[in-house]
């Protein structure tokens, strides 16, 4: 299948890149960023010399439409819904990892993004989390891709919610994360000098990705959620760490909950649910697509705490985004995705 990576020079487009050149379905075609256009990717990134031959080129949907069976498009939110628009009416194949598509309610992406930029397709994009929306995936030819936040707070606390064991109102999240999920960008706050030895949270409950957690947290239960999102910026380069904390309806158990969390994910190849009193760590999933959960509650305080660690380059974003395209395909979920952690 021939694959297009569009945007591909930012941290996102370039783990596409990677994960897309050991996946055996797959045959890399092109690659795009405007800043680089005409560049050898391999000059640009000294790490992919005599493994692709290939030149960064110009965004041009229509230009590069006949040339793809699919393409993952890794755009800034706002620029990707003109370009998958675009490749989608030429019938390209299509996985946006932007937030463009992401949101069910014209409402509140309005509130949060602004005005979008290709209204036509609002609302028809399958939301690519394969543990969730698993049954929806096959046939797609539109997948919005998570977002490595609502990835890491979603998997960890949809099991109780959808078991009705905790309330609805009042979720706390807090997550950790390295500055790779920033992107690529001149940021005083992301130099090392501001952020080594150094940790800081930032948008304190006014983060985009909050209703995104929300909303699927909210199908899951079957009601509203509301959710307190705390994101923070940690001296590392890949992962996010978080803790979600949940009100339980009535007293709950460890054991109940790990009961609860392991029949969840029995069958999800990429969420390991860790064993009791066994707590996630970065280092564990870093350069992976699992995404490690697990649960504590604290019967004192009448709070359980759900916990989970992933890369927010691969089960965050370019990883996933491929896990949802192989289900969308009919292939195993695992194809070109069953590799190892890096380790150290």
């Amino acid at each position: 299948m021939r694959v297009g990576i569009i945007g591909a020079s930012g941290y996102t487009g370039l783990e596409l890149v990677r994960c897309v050149l050991r996946h055996p379905k797959f045959e890399l075609v092109v690659v795009t960023s405007e800043q680089r256009a005409g560049l050898a990717l391999g000059d640009a990134f000294p790490g992919f010399r005599g493994l692709v031959d290939l030149r960064f080129e110009a965004v041009d949907p229509d230009a590069l439409a006949s040339r793809l069976d699919c393409a993952f498009v890794a755009l800034p939110h706002g620029a990707s819904a003109k370009v998958v628009s675009a490749l989608h009416k030429a019938g390209v194949a299509v996985v946006d990892l932007s937030a463009d598509f992401r949101l069910q309610s014209r409402e509140v992406f309005e509130k949060w993004y602004g005005e979008h930029a290709a209204p036509e397709l609002f609302g028809q994009a399958v939301y690519g989390l394969p543990e969730l929306h698993r049954d929806e995936l096959p046939g797609a030819r539109l997948i919005a891709a998570p977002g490595c936040y609502p990835t890491s707070a979603i998997l960890p606390a949809a099991p109780f919610l959808r078991a009705g064991v905790v309330e609805s109102a009042g979720l706390f999240v807090d997550s950790k994360s390295g500055v790779s999920g920033a992107g690529r960008k001149l940021d005083d706050g992301l130099l090392l000098a501001e952020i080594g030895e150094n940790a800081r949270a930032y948008s304190v409950a006014a983060h985009r990705h909050g209703p995104e957690i929300e909303q699927e947290l909210g199908l899951v239960g079957g009601q509203a959620v509301s959710v307190s999102f705390v994101p923070q910026l940690i001296p590392v380069v890949r992962g996010i760490l978080t803790t979600v904390g949940l009100r339980p309806v009535q007293p709950i158990t460890t054991a109940e909950a790990q009961a609860l969390l392991e029949a969840a994910y029995a069958d999800a190849p990429f969420v390991r649910v860790l064993p009791v009193g066994e707590f996630p760590s970065l280092q564990a999933v870093r350069g992976s697509n699992f995404c490690d959960v697990a649960v504590v509650s604290d019967e004192r305080a009448g709070t359980l705490l759900a916990l989970s660690a992933l890369d927010n380059l691969v089960k965050g974003s370019g990883g996933q985004a491929i896990q949802a395209f192989n289900l969308a395909q009919g292939w195993p979920e695992t194809t070109g995705l069953w590799e190892a952690p890096w380790l150290p």
